[in-house]
């Protein structure tokens, strides 16, 4: 059953970094510029899930990339837990398999109405820094697209509200799954930009044109010397400001 649509402002800042007082920096200079930031692994090994509380009380919405992948009594557990943290949207590695992806579902929606508001489930597909030769090394059969697809549509018929995929693959995705699934796009560069370590970006608004609801921004802008400058170029390029 998937989750009715709740997009506002398509961008989600990622603070993935590992000092507090630059977070806290970053979080100050952008409230009121973005509704949600990202919480990835390492800042959430950092400083822990008091870290969401911090986030909310700042006004955010919270993005919990946590990218859950274990058996699935462990990944039910989690779920709960960051549930009662109030987090806006979680996410599970969709390589988990369908009895994780299920046991997620009923643990966010028997936890989530004591915690105050169901998260939503967002599965990762295949992460953005892997290519075809990649996932052939790993023993995975067919190439970036097909494999997206394939676990894509297990998670939407698992009950997933949403996947997290490349901007290469929101057209494709967005025409076979229609307009349910919440697709959330990381590898969001400026033209021009550095890639880093993703393989499969895209500008902006051609991510939006696709069919993204959820651009994830990071290092575009919270790696420049004057992140607010980046973050309101981004919000110009795709008519948002």
């Amino acid at each position: 059953m998937t989750a009715a649509r709740r997009v506002g402002d398509p961008l989600i800042l990622a603070l993935d970094v590992s000092e507090w007082e630059r977070l806290e920096a970053l979080a100050e200079m952008v409230r009121g510029e973005v509704e949600t930031v990202k919480v990835g692994l390492e800042a959430y090994t950092r400083f822990g899930p008091v870290l969401f509380r911090e986030m909310r009380e700042r006004g955010f919405r919270v993005f919990a990339d946590l990218k859950l992948h274990d058996i699935p009594n462990t990944v039910s557990g989690a779920v709960r837990a960051l549930a009662r943290w109030r987090v806006d949207m979680l996410t599970v590695h969709l390589c988990g398999g369908r009895k994780m992806l299920e046991a997620a579902v009923r643990a966010a929606h028997e936890n989530g109405g004591r915690a105050g508001g169901t998260p939503l489930l967002i599965g990762v597909t295949v992460l953005t820094s892997l290519e075809d030769g990649d996932l052939e090394e790993m023993g995975w059969r067919g190439g970036v697209s097909e494999i997206v697809l394939r676990l894509a549509r297990m998670g939407v018929s698992c009950g997933l509200d949403g996947l997290v995929c490349s901007p290469a693959e929101v057209a494709e995705l967005r025409r076979e799954l229609g307009e349910g699934p919440l697709l959330v796009t990381p590898g969001i560069r400026l033209q021009g930009a550095e890639t880093h370590d993703q393989a499969r970006t895209a500008t902006p608004g051609a991510a939006l044109r696709a069919g993204a609801d959820y651009l994830v921004v990071g290092r575009a802008v919270t790696g420049q010397p004057r992140p607010l400058e980046a973050l309101r170029a981004l919000r110009r390029e795709i008519g948002l400001s």
